[in-house]
């Protein structure tokens, strides 16, 4: 086939519809294209259906959680009810009264007042003296014990750097006064940052402000596995807030409406519940809830992203206007033409599809100004 041949096929497949001083040329097999489903080549003039977009998910890669001293676990500590250790220390405040006034100890103006038998004073032997040291000892122990538990509140136990045992009772509670208590708080709580930096997939700054729902679930390991179980979980949250906010862009302004990015508060949230769950369990910390409540643009670029958004916004509306206009003045001149009323030859189709594309262009424009 000759050089000569060719040009003349290869202008009438490109020929163009609007073609003037000041607009460039628009060809037809762009503006009037019906892409067929694949496999389906003698279905033409059907358009594919969308793809569904899944939805977005975002990926926490795997790593080995830190090790945590399997010695320390949370078990019951020696505790008793506070109302025995207080009878007890009665009763030996009493026999420490009954042995002091057998001893003549007590003098007799007391005695006569209370109407007891009045004894010389001898001396306390050696029995006596026992006898008295070890009530004095029990009464010490036994008052000296006491402590009020609270509800939502334990008592971690150490003896001597010892781990043993930790008491979640409330009420009047009797411990060794040989036990250094540490008092912890297993409360739900919750917890809000302050504003966090961060990047996101495209290393744009942001500032990220995540609320926690936590609480303790082993003592033994929150008090003594970790120097500050709190501080702990705040370098916890920040770590895993930038490790999961560089996953995603946080706006996507020339992709599909549906596309993933960080807006999608409940599939950040999930990822980020997931990633600090793992790393806060070998302090015997329980993360239940890690939602970001603020996703915003740091100071120096929020300016710039914010005329960005803007210009995508008016983009996206100036091609849904665009093709809104091509699809009605396809419907028009196809009716025209289809029932007869009109017979254009190729000039003329030229004509009226250019300007009916400026008329119906002009008159949205107008409406929707």
């Amino acid at each position: 086939m000759t050089e000569a041949t060719m040009e003349p096929q290869e202008s009438a497949r490109r020929t163009s519809v609007i073609l003037n001083e000041s607009t460039t040329e628009i060809p037809v097999h762009l503006l009037f294209r019906d892409e067929p489903e694949p496999g389906a080549a003698g279905m033409a003039g059907v358009k594919p259906k969308a793809a569904r977009r899944p939805a977005p998910v975002v990926r926490n890669p795997a790593r080995p959680a830190p090790p945590s001293d399997p010695r320390l676990a949370e078990r019951p500590g020696p505790a008793l009810s506070g109302w025995v250790a207080v009878g007890t220390g009665l009763a030996a405040l009493a026999g420490i009264t009954a042995a002091l006034w057998r001893a003549g100890v007590i003098g007799d103006p007391v005695t006569a007042r209370l109407g007891l038998e009045s004894y010389p004073y001898s001396g306390l032997g050696i029995g006596q003296a026992a006898a008295l040291a070890v009530l004095v000892t029990v009464l010490l122990f036994a008052f000296g014990g006491l402590g009020r538990g609270r509800a939502g509140y334990a008592w971690v136990l150490t003896l001597f750097g010892d781990y043993r045992g930790s008491v979640r009772r409330s009420g009047l509670v009797w411990l060794s006064p040989l036990l250094l208590r540490q008092r912890v708080d297993v409360r739900l709580r919750h917890w809000r940052s302050e504003p966090m930096p961060a990047v996101d997939a495209q290393g744009t700054a942001l500032q990220v402000v995540v609320l926690v729902v936590w609480r303790i679930r082993d003592t033994a390991r929150a008090s003594l596995a970790v120097a500050d179980h709190q501080a702990y979980l705040r370098e916890q949250v920040e770590a895993a807030t930038a490790r999961v906010l560089s996953q995603l862009p946080a706006d996507a302004f020339h992709a599909e409406a549906d596309a993933p990015t960080l807006r999608n508060a409940e599939a950040v949230g999930g990822a980020l519940t997931r990633l600090l769950k793992a790393e806060a369990a070998p302090v015997g910390i329980d993360v239940y809830s890690a939602q970001p409540t603020r996703i915003e643009y740091a100071p120096e670029v929020a300016a710039a992203m914010q005329r960005r958004r803007v210009a995508a916004i008016d983009a996206r509306h100036r091609d849904s206007v665009l093709t809104s206009v091509v699809d009605a003045v396809d419907e028009t001149v196809t009716r025209l033409t289809a029932r007869g009323l009109v017979d254009l030859d190729d000039y003329e189709r030229k004509a009226l599809v250019k300007d009916l594309t400026v008329a119906f262009y002009t008159g949205r424009n107008g409406a929707s100004s």
